[in-house]
């Protein structure tokens, strides 16, 4: 008959193996099967057209310390640098966000805003600051939505490109929309809570109300989006941009990049 210090110590050893299999059994649950827990509140998509790039430093800063991937429309802009979004100068930076996980889409290439059809397969492309205008046809069309990609390309030949485009302003027309189409890109703007308001005034618009706003309407499943950087906004939204993932975080969201198809 074995004796009360025996058991003890068998009671022990059963013990201590029914632990490892708690842990291992745990260990062995996939990590997207816990994701639900973390994403109670549902998905959010944050998109960043280029800007003026005076705060993309501190942006990309806060977007790495939470975790948070984004997808990066990019045009061949001025920038508080001198030279232009898409020009050497930037090429660094590219690499680096293609790197952290970010994806990218076309946000044209000269930045300017299309005002009205011109006719079947043709819509009328203006320049905001007056450098001029254009008639695009469907090869013109397609030449400006490729050629900001081509020139991430030169910079970040391992970006992950998606099918996507954005409108200067978000800003189409019809035929914009038909003829982006026909050159295999769907147009994706942001949805009703998701314009995080960082080229609006300071002065009328002063981030913390911003802030507010965004944690009190973002849903599940908005699509987000702000600059790197606003060149007319006096305190510029990087300053309260890491207060507001934190909050939506706290609330449950998680932060994931469009899909290829995108998000309507």
């Amino acid at each position: 008959m074995a004796s009360s210090s025996s058991r003890a110590v068998a009671s022990s050893r059963r013990g201590r193996a029914l632990l490892g299999l708690v842990l291992a059994l745990a260990a062995a649950i996939p990590a997207a099967a816990q994701a639900p827990a973390q994403c109670r509140a549902g998905t959010v998509y944050l998109t960043i057209d280029t800007g003026w790039g005076r705060e993309a430093e501190q942006i990309a800063a806060i977007l790495r310390r939470h975790g948070v991937r984004a997808t990066l429309f990019v045009a061949n802009e001025p920038t508080v640098t001198g030279d232009r979004s898409l020009g050497p100068g930037w090429a660094a930076f590219w690499r680096a966000r293609a790197a952290e996980g970010h994806v990218f889409a076309s946000h044209t290439d000269r930045h300017w805003y299309f005002r009205a059809d011109a006719g079947p397969g043709r819509v009328r492309y203006v320049s905001r600051t007056r450098e001029g205008e254009e008639v695009l046809d469907q090869a013109g069309m397609c030449r400006e939505l490729a050629r900001p990609i081509e020139r991430l390309r030169e910079a970040a030949p391992d970006a992950t490109v998606l099918p996507l485009w954005r409108a200067p302003g978000g800003i189409t027309t019809p035929n914009a929309v038909r003829m982006a189409e026909a050159c295999g890109l769907h147009h994706q703007g942001w949805t009703a809570n998701g314009f995080l308001g960082d080229e609006l005034s300071s002065d009328t618009q002063p981030n913390a109300a911003l802030a507010r706003r965004a944690l009190a309407t973002i849903r599940d499943g908005e699509v987000l989006v702000m600059h790197w950087g606003v060149r007319s906004r006096r305190d510029p939204y990087a300053n309260v941009l890491e207060e507001a993932i934190t909050g939506l975080q706290a609330r449950g969201f998680c932060f994931a990049t469009l899909p290829p198809g995108g998000r309507r």
